[in-house]
């Protein structure tokens, strides 16, 4: 089946302008019916692009305050290195706007993987609201590399798709650096996921997702199907091969 709810622009810049503004009345939709609610976040220049119209033109339009944040996945490095998912996060968008330091629950990146993994999931566990007796993210971003990863979990570590923890540790295939990711389970237990992808450099991987071919499934990002929530891609025209 092609992915439903598919919408496509123009440009990476379009694309941003105008998911910022989704993304604002999808806080307010649920911020009607909620005292707070829980966004998981990811790293990448789709998102960069993102925290930074966030930061300049709804600054004073959000409650950020009602609003936890939460990671998809972290390198293994420092807060203050460029790698840092929290620290790009951090000084485009949390750096600018009036948040408390309560609402931003970072993975500590510097801190031991299997140790960190381990400490997170319990505060995801605990912070989080739950369903199916697993957490439930309110809302997750995501995006998708040009091998077909999401969150950090790559082809050669598909297990972790089905993987019993609610975070853990994977090692990026180029380089080798561990990271913390979100397991694919978790994932598909939120109640809605926006994959934000953009560049020609994914035209092929997403082209092959769209049209169900038959090597769709060595790709982790085709198997992300929120059960019982929402699934909404927001492309580019190169990524969409024009």
């Amino acid at each position: 089946m092609p992915i439903s709810n598919l919408n496509i622009y123009k440009t990476p810049e379009e694309l941003t302008k105008i998911f910022a503004e989704v993304l604002k009345n999808k806080f307010d939709e649920l911020l009607k019916n909620n005292q707070n609610i829980s966004i998981a976040i990811s790293g990448g220049n789709t998102p960069k692009a993102l925290f930074e119209i966030l930061a300049s033109e709804y600054k004073y339009s959000i409650n950020w305050n009602q609003i936890n944040f939460y990671w998809v996945d972290e390198r293994c490095a420092e807060p203050d290195d460029e790698q840092s998912n929290f620290g790009n996060a951090y000084n485009l968008l949390f750096s600018k706007i009036d948040i408390s330091p309560s609402s931003i629950n970072r993975i500590k990146g510097e801190a031991s993987a299997k140790a960190e993994a381990k400490r997170y999931s319990e505060l995801v566990k605990m912070k989080v609201k739950q369903k199916n007796s697993l957490p439930c993210f309110d809302i997750i971003l995501l995006g998708m590399g040009n091998d077909g990863h999401t969150a950090s979990i790559f082809p050669n570590q598909m297990k972790l798709l089905e993987s019993p923890e609610i975070y853990t540790v994977s090692t990026a295939p180029k380089g080798g650096l561990k990271r913390i990711t979100m397991t694919g389970k978790i994932i598909n237990n939120s109640d809605t996921v926006y994959f934000l992808v953009s560049g020609s450099d994914k035209a092929s991987v997403f082209n092959t997702i769209q049209n169900n071919e038959a090597d769709a499934n060595k790709y982790p990002a085709a198997y992300i199907k929120p059960e019982g929530g929402e699934l909404y891609w927001y492309v580019d025209s190169k990524a969409a091969g024009g």
